[in-house]
């Protein structure tokens, strides 16, 4: 584990808790995101630290333009103050994982050989939420290297069912 994730972790929590209280999961979601993009900026990381910036300042640089929540705001400021908020994509990741843990789903990503319709984008998330006992937010990829068949990355759990590696398992029982 890193030692930025380390940092992110209470940083992230608390958000979670002010978002949760106020009943604005979704808006913290969009606005940690946002902040985490700019954060992570290679012109914003230079700001970061630097002697003649000031944190208020850069709490403002990466605010989300539009009318922003005041808690937000001050969480921002806290993060500035602290020296903080390199960590803002670290925080939004986190926070990401402890917001789809409340909400009971899984997110999930399918990787198939050829781009999948939308009939088994259906099927395959119709099994895994029955598989998960969850709602399941599935992100598709397409990878020609697989040959054929599917891998699913759900977190802790990898379901692969591609051609490749079942030419490989092949491969290495023949190999003994």
């Amino acid at each position: 584990m890193s030692q930025a994730t380390t940092l992110a972790r209470p940083y992230a929590r608390a958000a979670f808790q002010l978002a949760q209280a106020a009943g604005k999961l979704p808006a913290w979601s969009n606005m940690l995101g946002f902040s985490a993009q700019v954060a992570a900026h290679p012109d914003v990381q230079a700001l970061v630290g630097h002697p003649k910036v000031d944190g208020p300042a850069l709490a403002v640089l990466v605010q989300p333009p539009g009318e922003v929540d005041p808690t937000f705001q001050r969480f921002l400021a806290e993060l500035a103050d602290n020296g903080r908020l390199a960590l803002l994509p670290e925080i939004a990741g986190l926070y990401g994982r402890l917001r789809a843990e409340a909400e009971q789903v899984v997110k999930a990503t399918v990787t198939s050989a050829v781009a999948l319709d939308a009939d088994a984008v259906a099927r395959i998330t119709a099994s895994l939420k029955r598989r998960f006992g969850r709602e399941v937010e599935l992100a598709t990829a397409v990878d020609p290297a697989l040959i054929g068949g599917a891998v699913v990355d759900a977190g802790d759990i990898v379901i692969d069912g591609s051609i490749r590696t079942k030419l490989a398992r092949l491969g290495a029982a023949l190999a003994n």
